[in-house]
């Protein structure tokens, strides 16, 4: 499959998704499995709408929770560890492209995210590509990071930097 064929996949895929019931966390379960392809514990948890370019490079832990209005951009790859909770409109965004104008449309940058167990992203955050958001930490409602977190840390603002200590 080709890069548009993926891409178209995954949009045909997530308007499936997204046109279920809340209630109807098994079929949530099932079109997500079926976007990534890799089964999901049934303690996933999913509100719809959520959006993803390409689906096949996320990877889910258990206990996982994802509120409505999520973004998945996962062409460099989204690993998201167990009991991690994401607020609304919070987006992971993989991939972007060269800062330099002769490149723009000719090449796609990217690098995993990798979200570690128990963190909590909070409303409309966004995590940029090559950012690892360590253990129990907090991302703040907004916060755009750029950088990595490190664990049981609190990070807010624009760019992300560490508020304080957690416990």
């Amino acid at each position: 499959m080709n890069f548009a064929e993926r891409v178209q996949r995954a949009i045909r895929l997530t308007e499936e998704l997204n046109m279920l019931r809340y209630a109807d966390q098994k079929a949530i379960r099932q079109c997500w499995s079926e976007l990534t392809g890799e089964p999901v514990e049934e303690t996933f948890q999913l509100i719809p709408p959520v959006y993803s370019d390409h689906g096949i490079n996320i990877r889910i832990g258990r206990n996982v929770f994802v509120n409505q209005g999520c973004r998945f951009n996962d062409i460099g790859g989204i690993a998201i560890g167990d009991d991690v909770m994401m607020g609304p409109g919070v987006s992971l965004i993989s991939a972007g492209h060269p800062v330099e104008p002769a490149q723009r449309r000719k090449a796609i940058t990217s690098a995993p995210i990798r979200i570690e167990r128990n963190v909590w992203i909070g409303a409309s955050a966004m995590i940029m590509q090559g950012v690892c958001v360590g253990e129990n930490a907090v991302v703040a409602a907004g916060a755009v990071v750029t950088r990595d977190v490190p664990a049981d840390t609190l990070v807010t603002g624009v760019p992300a930097a560490v508020l304080r200590q957690i416990g």
